[in-house]
């Protein structure tokens, strides 16, 4: 009964690479990948619940979808939201076949194979936390890498910290590590087919390995996997996301002198620049010992660019402790940041202690200011790299400038070039930063990669 599949992500990368391994596993079930909704059998939304936004965009999205449900068309919801809501969704939309969460994305085959056969809804939300989740085929011949020359490679998932604003213990489940074996085998085989660059992923990707009572999964810490898959043949860059500062270990901050393929770069989040506000949030660590971790990465790296993740308008904050977020932002000098407002989500120790959000329009004001430092620190970071000589790993087409190629460099910044020769998604070219703008550097090639390194950027010229 094979046919045609369409996948609808939004998301963060964890997501991003999920619905990669939905479609790899589709393939394997001898579906094929459809260009839009209206060519596909089968129809999957795959949702995020982080931000309220991000929900009521389902919401939106799969009424539309469900009311011009095609005879025969099967239309499933997946990850965060699908085991957030379950049962609710099956109510608010009766021609919705069926959902599950992200633990159970190994059973997607099974589960499009019994909703085509049958006429009831269908939920499968039951909790996973066995090796068994990560046991997922290799790439299928017909499944088209949407990245080519570089993968995701999931290490971990779930959480155990319940930081009072976040909903993923609740949506992805406590920790569970992968075995280190299994991800640097996957390693290898990404290699094989070419793929020069792995991004590790986890919601708190460096606790991977961290014993636990009842695990047998820490056989190694996050440091030595790092090295282990770095030393893989092929692989010339390794990435990691998402951190916690409380799990950056000296191990891992001495990777970023020893192990060349380590990209010199680090999302690192810290959510505010407050004490209060940051005890509030149950982050587990103080503005202090931040700015000291970050003291210590940049002293065995000094070129590492670092970007972050903060939240404005946390229910306890106040102007003082939102100016105090500001000066962090200067302090750490952060290249970039993913900054939004205070979003209360359903089943967050925020939302049960009865936090209530501040006022839309302050928070859109606070909003406003950190972006706007923001924009002005990342506009000086990049014009501090016009004259620099790197490697950038092409991606194809630049989206927004017609006649150029887009790539992204080891700083993790992208990187806009015209070529006289054509270049393959996937090839590590050498550039020279020509220019730049707020949002991508601008670059010409140049005829080699000489002293680059595996994962370095080349010398200044």
């Amino acid at each position: 009964m094979a046919g045609r599949f369409h996948i609808r992500t939004f998301g963060c990368q964890m997501n991003q690479h999920d619905a990669e391994k939905m479609a790899n596993l589709l393939c394997h079930a001898g579906y094929r990948e459809a260009p839009d909704a209206a060519a596909a059998d089968v129809v999957l939304i795959h949702t995020c619940s982080v931000r309220e936004k991000a929900e009521h965009k389902l919401y939106s999205e799969l009424g539309a979808l469900l009311e011009a449900k095609a005879a025969g068309r099967v239309v499933g919801v997946a990850g965060c939201v699908a085991q957030q809501e379950g049962d609710r969704l099956l109510r608010r939309f009766p021609r919705l076949d069926f959902v599950f969460g992200p633990q159970n994305i190994v059973h997607l085959p099974a589960m499009v194979a019994a909703a085509r056969e049958r006429e009831r809804q269908l939920r499968v939300d039951y909790d996973d936390d066995t090796q068994a989740r990560f046991e997922l085929p290799e790439r299928h011949p017909e499944y088209t890498s949407p990245t080519p020359g570089r993968a995701f490679v999931t290490v971990m998932e779930g959480c155990d910290l319940f930081c009072a604003y976040c909903v993923v213990p609740r949506t992805r489940g406590r920790e569970v590590s992968r075995a280190s074996g299994q991800i640097v085998e996957e390693v290898r085989a990404l290699a094989g087919s070419g793929v020069v660059e792995v991004t590790l992923l986890g919601q708190t990707v460096n606790a991977y390995g961290r014993p636990r009572p009842g695990r047998v999964e820490g056989e190694i810490p996050f440091a030595e996997l790092i090295r282990r898959v770095a030393e893989v043949p092929g692989i010339e860059r390794v990435r990691f996301t998402s951190p916690h500062p409380i799990f950056v270990d000296e191990a891992l901050v001495r990777s970023y002198a020893e192990v060349p393929e380590l990209c010199p770069h680090l999302h690192l989040p810290v959510q505010s620049g407050s004490d209060r506000v940051l005890a509030d949030m149950n982050r587990r660590h103080t503005r202090a010992e931040y700015l000291e971790l970050v003291g210590r990465l940049r002293a065995v790296r000094p070129d590492l660019t670092l970007t972050t993740d903060l939240i404005v308008a946390f229910p306890t904050e106040s102007a003082g402790d939102f100016e105090q977020t500001l000066e962090l932002v200067r302090e750490a000098g952060f290249a970039d940041s993913f900054s939004f407002k205070y979003s209360e989500r359903p089943g967050t120790p925020a939302q049960r202690r009865g936090m209530a959000p501040l006022d839309p329009g302050l928070a859109q004001e606070r909003l406003e200011r950190l972006q706007g430092l923001q924009r002005e620190q990342t506009l000086a970071y990049a014009r501090a790299r016009i004259g620099e000589r790197t490697l950038v790993l092409i991606e194809g087409a630049s989206p927004r400038h017609p006649g150029q190629l887009r790539g992204r460099c080891p700083h993790n910044r992208v990187v806009n070039l015209r070529s006289a020769r054509p270049l393959a998604a996937g090839e590590l070219c050498p550039v020279t930063i020509e220019s730049a703008t707020p949002h991508s550097l601008l670059a010409v090639p140049v005829a080699d990669r000489t002293a680059a390194g595996r994962g370095a950027p080349l010398p200044l010229v």
